[in-house]
């Protein structure tokens, strides 16, 4: 059964609530460790800062990063069948959001012994108490005390591994630094891209909102830029479930400047106004809704703006979450008002609006800001591009991924020339590789009870390929298996047995092989 824990409600907060593994993130991935973990016959705590599980699989994320169907599998798999049922079919892949959380919610309740606690934050500072290299408790926000044997940060910024003393890093690898060919500043990719010199300065030779002021680095350089992270919208062209772009309060025409010389040059060059296709990425999901994504050079993708989001304060992610609102909205209502955008688009995205029946205590907004990038643990082993192209297979495998090696742009500059240009796409296909268990694992001398689903071990370049919402439920799924043999073993999990736990998962349904 669910057992909801709220904080409003918790009257014996400093009383410490004991569990066999406590899952810090609601995420899709965190609720999998949780499903898993419960299966094994664990008792559970599931703790999420929110009122909402799923991460962007229910926060707007509905056009499914699948990559090779034929390789997701376990409890990431049943999930999507789950919804194919409710949708009257053998497997959904883009499901509406409502619809997505109340399968995950099913899951979580067929579950006898997970307790959700919503509501709950990991404390902002000293939150984690250690003996030598285990963590005894974690402390959130309100005051609740959580004890476990095993500790899982399900989370997207991984503030759990951060505060345990995990190593990690962020940003960008320079190419030296792993042999990697793809790591550091890119060279101009054509996707995504000004195709067409467009200035990036005003009359008055004053640089344009959204266009930084420092250079693009050289090439195959590391930095701490994050690749951009977006809304993922829900929209609808049903005008019974419609509801009209609202305009935010600190709406400034001259923030969508670049994009309306882009438009203005994009007309002058193709002899036609752009398509919403061109500038936006719409795909149809059930019900007569669309996942709108971001596409072309100037799009819902706020370039630059996160870059201190991995390490910033709670308040400063919040202010950092809200400029991105903003930006987002203020994107949707220049292009369905402002004179400057061609008229035939114009009336194109006036045919879509909010869907009214998602989000709904949210104003029919996103739960969830795509951070599709922020810290990753620094393990004894951190996955490569080798391991991504060439050195497929692993002794430990206990799942695969398939999806492109896949990065948002990182940053948007002004070339030597004075034309705008945006850096960090990376489109590369890969063959379907294993996923070891080791990405999971924080250095055994830091701490032995300890698994990191989300921001797990690897390079910048192979994260861009790991990190879709089924990969993470695949590893979600072999955290909480593995949380049972550590536990049952009385070993770190360091030292469980890896071949047995391949086997566990295989039986599970997990996928290790890929045949063509």
């Amino acid at each position: 059964m669910l057992i909801p824990f709220p904080s409003s409600v918790i009257v014996d907060a400093q009383i410490p609530k004991r569990f066999d593994v406590v899952v810090y993130g609601g995420t899709a991935g965190g609720v999998m460790t949780a499903v898993a973990a419960a299966r094994e016959g664990l008792s559970v705590a599931l703790l999420e800062p929110t009122n909402h599980l799923g991460g962007m699989v229910s926060g707007g994320l509905s056009a499914t990063d699948h990559g090779e169907k034929a390789v997701v599998g376990g409890y990431s798999l049943e999930f999507y069948e789950r919804l194919g049922r409710h949708y009257g079919q053998e497997i959904e892949w883009y499901p509406e959001p409502h619809i997505a959380e109340k399968v995950f919610q099913e899951m979580i309740q067929e579950g006898q012994t997970i307790a959700v606690f919503y509501q709950h934050q990991l404390k902002e500072k000293d939150a984690v108490k250690k003996r030598g290299i285990q963590i005894i408790e974690i402390r959130m926000e309100n005051g609740s005390v959580f004890h476990a044997t095993i500790f899982v940060d399900a989370s997207y910024e991984g503030d759990l591994m951060a505060q345990a003393g995990v190593s990690y890093t962020w940003g960008r690898e320079s190419a030296n630094a792993y042999n990697e060919s793809l790591a550091g500043v890119r060279p101009k990719d054509p996707a995504h891209q000004f195709d067409f010199p467009v200035s990036a300065f005003d009359e008055t030779g004053k640089l344009l909102p959204e266009i930084q002021k420092g250079p693009r680095g050289e090439l195959g350089a590391g930095d701490r830029k994050i690749q951009a992270y977006n809304f993922r919208m829900i929209l609808t062209n049903d005008a019974n479930n419609r509801e009209s772009f609202p305009k935010p309060p600190d709406y400034n025409r001259n923030r969508y400047e670049l994009l309306a010389r882009f438009l203005t040059e994009f007309v002058k060059r193709n002899g036609r106004p752009p398509h919403s296709n061109e500038i936006l990425l719409p795909r149809n999901i059930a019900n007569n809704k669309w996942d709108f994504n971001n596409r072309g050079p100037f799009s819902t993708d706020y370039i630059g703006k996160n870059w201190g989001y991995p390490n910033a304060s709670y308040q400063r992610r919040a202010e950092i979450w809200q400029d991105h609102v903003n930006y987002t909205k203020g994107l949707f209502y220049f292009l369905t008002h402002d004179q400057s955008v061609p008229k035939p688009l114009q009336d194109e995205l006036n045919e879509f609006g909010l869907a009214k029946d998602e989000f709904v205590d949210n104003e029919n907004w996103p739960y969830q800001l795509y951070v599709r990038e922020a810290r990753r643990m620094v393990g004894d082993f951190v996955m490569m591009q080798k391991d991504i192209q060439t050195q497929l297979t692993k002794p430990d495998a206990i799942g695969m991924g398939s999806y492109n090696s896949d990065s948002h742009n990182v940053q948007r500059y002004s070339t030597e020339q004075g034309h705008v240009q945006n850096e960090g796409n990376m489109e590369v296909p890969v063959t379907p590789h294993q996923i070891p268990f080791r990405i999971l694992l924080p250095m055994k001398s830091q701490v032995t009870n300890l698994l990191v689903t989300v921001c797990f071990s690897a390079s910048h370049v192979t994260y861009s390929t790991l990190r879709m919402e089924p990969v993470y439920m695949i590893i979600g799924q072999a955290a909480g298996v593995a949380a049972k043999m550590s536990i049952d073993q009385k070993v770190a999990v360091q030292d469980i047995d890896t071949a047995a736990l391949t086997a566990k998962l295989l039986k599970q349904r997990a996928v290790i092989e890929w045949k063509i």
